[in-house]
Protein backbone atom coordinates (compact mmCIF):
# COMPACT_ATOMS: atom_id res chain seq x y z
CA UNK A 1 0.00 0.00 0.00
CA UNK A 2 1.16 3.40 -0.92
CA UNK A 3 1.92 5.72 2.09
CA UNK A 4 2.60 9.34 1.52
CA UNK A 5 3.78 11.90 3.91
CA UNK A 6 4.08 15.64 4.79
CA UNK A 7 7.05 17.15 6.53
CA UNK A 8 7.60 20.79 7.81
CA UNK A 9 10.85 21.47 7.57
CA UNK A 10 13.05 22.79 10.21
CA UNK A 11 16.47 24.41 10.47
CA UNK A 12 18.22 21.89 10.67
CA UNK A 13 17.07 19.58 7.44
CA UNK A 14 20.47 20.65 5.72
CA UNK A 15 20.21 16.72 3.88
CA UNK A 16 16.45 17.99 2.22
CA UNK A 17 17.71 21.76 1.53
CA UNK A 18 20.48 19.93 -0.67
CA UNK A 19 18.08 17.83 -2.08
CA UNK A 20 14.91 20.97 -3.02
CA UNK A 21 18.31 23.07 -4.17
CA UNK A 22 19.16 20.67 -7.10
CA UNK A 23 15.49 19.82 -8.24
CA UNK A 24 15.74 23.84 -8.34
CA UNK A 25 18.63 23.99 -10.24
CA UNK A 26 17.41 21.23 -12.65
CA UNK A 27 13.90 22.29 -12.77
CA UNK A 28 14.16 26.54 -13.01
CA UNK A 29 18.24 26.98 -12.77
CA UNK A 30 18.20 28.46 -9.63
CA UNK A 31 21.61 28.43 -7.81
CA UNK A 32 22.12 26.04 -5.16
CA UNK A 33 23.20 28.56 -1.99
CA UNK A 34 20.47 30.44 -2.99
CA UNK A 35 17.90 27.94 -2.42
CA UNK A 36 19.77 26.75 0.78
CA UNK A 37 20.02 30.57 1.81
CA UNK A 38 16.12 30.72 0.86
CA UNK A 39 15.23 27.38 2.65
CA UNK A 40 17.29 28.77 5.54
CA UNK A 41 15.53 32.16 5.79
CA UNK A 42 11.73 30.40 5.21
CA UNK A 43 12.16 27.42 7.88
CA UNK A 44 13.02 30.22 10.86
CA UNK A 45 10.45 32.80 9.99
CA UNK A 46 6.66 33.31 11.27
CA UNK A 47 4.15 32.25 8.45
CA UNK A 48 6.24 31.18 6.35
CA UNK A 49 7.43 27.17 5.52
CA UNK A 50 8.60 24.97 3.38
CA UNK A 51 7.47 21.13 2.92
CA UNK A 52 8.55 17.94 1.87
CA UNK A 53 6.28 15.05 0.40
CA UNK A 54 7.25 11.60 0.49
CA UNK A 55 5.55 8.49 -1.35
CA UNK A 56 6.81 4.58 0.43
CA UNK A 57 9.75 7.35 2.51
CA UNK A 58 11.02 8.83 -0.78
CA UNK A 59 10.77 12.51 -1.30
CA UNK A 60 8.86 13.40 -4.64
CA UNK A 61 7.45 16.89 -3.91
CA UNK A 62 8.29 20.13 -2.37
CA UNK A 63 6.82 23.82 -1.88
CA UNK A 64 5.96 26.22 0.17
CA UNK A 65 4.62 29.41 1.87
CA UNK A 66 6.65 32.83 1.23
CA UNK A 67 6.48 36.63 1.97
CA UNK A 68 8.73 37.51 -0.99
CA UNK A 69 8.54 35.77 -4.68
CA UNK A 70 11.11 36.94 -7.49
CA UNK A 71 7.71 37.92 -9.05
CA UNK A 72 8.47 40.85 -6.86
CA UNK A 73 11.66 41.94 -8.22
CA UNK A 74 10.38 42.09 -11.92
CA UNK A 75 6.91 43.80 -10.36
CA UNK A 76 7.57 45.64 -7.18
CA UNK A 77 3.33 46.17 -7.79
CA UNK A 78 2.28 42.78 -6.79
CA UNK A 79 3.83 43.32 -3.32
CA UNK A 80 -0.12 44.33 -2.21
CA UNK A 81 -1.03 40.95 -2.76
CA UNK A 82 1.16 38.57 0.73
CA UNK A 83 1.56 35.12 1.68
CA UNK A 84 2.66 33.16 -1.61
CA UNK A 85 2.10 29.65 -2.59
CA UNK A 86 5.60 28.86 -4.15
CA UNK A 87 8.24 26.69 -5.76
CA UNK A 88 5.80 23.83 -5.96
CA UNK A 89 8.14 21.02 -7.64
CA UNK A 90 7.00 17.30 -8.27
CA UNK A 91 9.91 15.10 -9.70
CA UNK A 92 9.16 13.76 -13.50
CA UNK A 93 8.63 10.37 -13.11
CA UNK A 94 5.83 11.36 -10.28
CA UNK A 95 4.07 14.01 -12.14
CA UNK A 96 0.55 14.13 -13.82
CA UNK A 97 -0.19 11.26 -10.71
CA UNK A 98 -2.27 14.42 -8.42
CA UNK A 99 0.65 14.84 -6.28
CA UNK A 100 1.30 18.28 -6.76
CA UNK A 101 -2.37 18.99 -6.09
CA UNK A 102 -1.79 16.86 -3.34
CA UNK A 103 0.81 19.12 -1.84
CA UNK A 104 -0.77 21.97 -2.62
CA UNK A 105 -3.83 21.80 -0.80
CA UNK A 106 -1.64 20.39 1.97
CA UNK A 107 0.14 24.15 2.02
CA UNK A 108 -3.40 25.24 1.85
CA UNK A 109 -4.34 23.71 5.17
CA UNK A 110 -1.62 24.33 6.76
CA UNK A 111 -1.44 28.28 6.27
CA UNK A 112 -5.32 28.26 7.12
CA UNK A 113 -4.27 26.65 10.45
CA UNK A 114 -1.84 29.56 10.97
CA UNK A 115 -4.51 32.01 10.73
CA UNK A 116 -4.14 32.96 7.26
CA UNK A 117 -7.33 34.44 4.75
CA UNK A 118 -5.92 34.51 1.80
CA UNK A 119 -2.53 33.26 -0.46
CA UNK A 120 -1.95 33.66 -3.97
CA UNK A 121 0.21 32.50 -6.49
CA UNK A 122 1.89 32.99 -10.01
CA UNK A 123 2.49 30.66 -12.78
CA UNK A 124 2.57 30.58 -16.62
CA UNK A 125 2.42 26.92 -16.82
CA UNK A 126 -0.40 25.44 -14.31
CA UNK A 127 -3.48 27.45 -14.24
CA UNK A 128 -5.68 24.52 -14.89
CA UNK A 129 -4.42 22.65 -11.82
CA UNK A 130 -4.68 25.75 -9.65
CA UNK A 131 -8.57 26.68 -10.98
CA UNK A 132 -8.92 22.73 -9.92
CA UNK A 133 -8.20 23.78 -6.87
CA UNK A 134 -10.37 26.73 -6.29
CA UNK A 135 -8.16 29.36 -6.86
CA UNK A 136 -8.73 32.25 -9.53
CA UNK A 137 -7.40 34.48 -11.17
CA UNK A 138 -6.63 38.60 -9.94
CA UNK A 139 -4.25 39.47 -12.61
CA UNK A 140 -2.31 38.95 -16.02
CA UNK A 141 0.99 39.79 -17.28
CA UNK A 142 3.56 39.42 -19.73
CA UNK A 143 6.90 38.95 -18.61
CA UNK A 144 9.25 38.60 -21.84
CA UNK A 145 7.51 35.74 -23.50
CA UNK A 146 5.61 34.19 -20.66
CA UNK A 147 1.51 35.14 -19.67
CA UNK A 148 1.87 35.13 -16.29
CA UNK A 149 -1.07 34.25 -14.34
CA UNK A 150 -1.40 36.01 -10.52
CA UNK A 151 -4.22 33.68 -8.76
CA UNK A 152 -5.78 34.23 -5.16
CA UNK A 153 -7.37 31.44 -3.13
CA UNK A 154 -9.79 32.53 -0.14
CA UNK A 155 -9.21 29.91 2.54
CA UNK A 156 -12.17 30.31 4.60
CA UNK A 157 -14.17 29.66 1.59
CA UNK A 158 -12.12 26.41 1.59
CA UNK A 159 -14.72 23.70 2.34
CA UNK A 160 -14.44 21.37 -1.19
CA UNK A 161 -10.90 21.10 -1.28
CA UNK A 162 -9.38 19.80 2.36
CA UNK A 163 -6.92 17.05 2.15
Amino acid sequence: MTKIKFQLLQARDEKTFSLIANWYLSEWNIPIEKTIQRLQKVTTADLQFQVIMTLDDLPISTGGLYNHVGLLDKEPGFSIYKNWLALVYTIPKQRQKGYGALICKYIQEHAKKLGLEKMHLFTDTAERLYNGLGWTEVESLQLGDRNVVVMEKNLNNDNNNTI
